[in-house]
């Protein structure tokens, strides 16, 4: 490793740490009603939206009626964006003329399946994309279906973790809060904001933002070369803060257009973890101690930085295939480049490895990187973290109750060890709990192995291979 390199990973997390504190501060704020620098400018809108929506503010809402209002949200988060998917072809702001007659002849049809899987990859804030989105979908696609996905599911997850968090801070309310009141506030106050002065920032860098076709250029080698434009910088914004990774083009963040510097690079990796990292400061806040808040901060903090320090040693010490065959350093035992198969020789070994930590910690799908071209030991560390329910600071709010789940877990083996009756910020941990927090760790294996088995086993996927 470095000096540089290593500063670098250091200097990011000292700013990560350094947002902690105000970003939960302000997120504490909103979610508990209170008054913020923003509310001159958006109190009056979200009392519209209030109002429009039918939403009575000082109402609460049990955990049953929260998750049916989540339910409900949801589905329509699937039919909208599978309709506006099937129907591009019929609709405005698709210059490229896609489902048509007159698409280009490199374009991806929008079939019923592959609409299918993008609107439910869009609605769970999975984000996966079984296509090139450059040359799949038009842009009124881009903007109303996946961007408004980015942000409707972001909120949704950090609304879920804040109810979970108001479960653990309350001792005899049967109430959680409103769902719509949560969304709405998170969406309006905290989503937005930040995602309008990244957008300009990334324009600045070199984004672009515009609703031109394709131009149609020359290279200095005197071949034509089609670059695709479109509302790139509005979604890039909300794909990193969100933790959503959908990315606009099919290179993703390694594109020029989605990443155009070294600077752009450090904010969308800030982007991806303040957030989940202001999470854990506003637990602490709402459950009136933030030594719990800090704790939760120390412990994802450690096995982020583990995780970076590993990936970046393994990446700069090289593939061990060319050591074996002598293409070493002299002075370091090691290959002297690095391993830079499937990096961004733009920004360099660390970076990499540090996106790629990054990126894995918190769910999201951007990269710059491709990480199967990483060194055995270097590669494993993105799969740790995606086989730990991305838990170091996770997804926007689902890594902070991913994690909760794993502290009741743990605090009840704790308390069996002692021999007391185990508890957490004031909440006694009991049979019904532990019960429940096993049911949700045991769920997201059974889901992955169960249909994995499936696909390796049944006639109908081994005929798909």
């Amino acid at each position: 490793m470095t000096l540089l390199g290593v500063s670098q990973i250091v200097i990011y997390f000292l700013i990560v740490l350094a947002l902690t504190k105000p970003v939960g501060g302000f997120m504490y704020r909103v979610f508990e009603g209170q008054r913020t620098f923003l509310h001159p400018v958006l109190r009056p809108i979200e009392r519209l939206i209030y109002w429009l929506g039918g939403v009575e503010e000082k109402v609460e809402q049990t955990w049953v009626c929260y998750t049916a209002s989540l339910i409900s949200l949801s589905t329509f988060c699937f039919l909208f964006p599978y309709a506006i998917q099937r129907l591009q072809g019929l609709l405005p702001l698709n210059p490229m003329h896609f489902s048509t007659g007159q698409a280009p002849m490199n374009a991806t049809p929008m079939t019923p399946d592959l609409a299918f899987n993008t609107a439910v990859s869009f609605m769970t804030n999975t984000n996966w994309q079984a296509y090139s989105p450059d040359t799949t979908v038009s842009y009124l696609v881009q903007m109303a279906a996946l961007a408004v996905q980015n942000f409707v599911s972001a909120a949704v997850g950090i609304a879920v973790a804040v109810a979970m968090i108001r479960g653990f801070a309350r001792h005899t309310a049967k109430t959680i809060g409103n769902f719509w009141v949560d969304v709405t506030r998170c969406t309006l106050y905290i989503l937005l904001p930040i995602s309008i002065v990244a957008a300009l920032f990334f324009v600045w860098q070199g984004s672009i933002q515009n609703f031109k076709g394709p131009a149609a250029v020359q290279t200095l080698e005197g071949t034509p070369q089609t670059i695709e434009q479109g509302p790139l910088a509005s979604q890039l914004a909300i794909k990193m803060l969100g933790t959503n990774g959908g990315g606009y083009f099919n290179a993703n963040s390694s594109h020029p257009y989605e990443n155009p510097s070294p600077l752009s690079n450090l904010v969308q990796m800030m982007l991806i973890f303040v957030l989940g990292a202001g999470l854990t400061y506003q637990f602490g806040k709402m459950v009136r101690d933030t030594r719990q808040g800090w704790a939760i901060f120390a412990t994802m903090s450690v096995l982020f930085l583990a995780g970076a320090f590993i990936c970046y040693w393994a990446e700069q010490r090289g593939n061990p295939m060319t050591t074996q065959m002598g293409i070493e350093s002299t002075y370091t035992g090691s290959h002297p480049g690095g391993n830079m198969e499937g990096k961004e020789v733009r920004f360099g070994n660390a970076m990499t490895a540090l996106f790629a930590t990054v990126t894995t910690d918190a769910s999201c799908g951007a990269v710059i990187g491709m990480h199967d071209s990483f060194t055995p030991l270097g590669g494993l560390v993105p799969l740790f973290n995606i086989q730990t329910d991305e838990v170091v600071f996770g997804g926007v709010g689902a890594g902070f109750y991913s994690m909760l789940i794993y502290i009741v877990v743990a605090v009840f083996i704790g308390g069996l060890m002692v021999g007391r009756t185990p508890e957490y910020v004031g909440k006694k941990i009991e049979q019904k709990e532990v019960k429940m927090a096993i049911i949700a760790i045991l769920a997201t294996s059974m889901c992955i192995l169960g249909f994995t088995a499936v696909s390796s086993i049944a006639p109908f996927a081994i005929a798909l291979r």
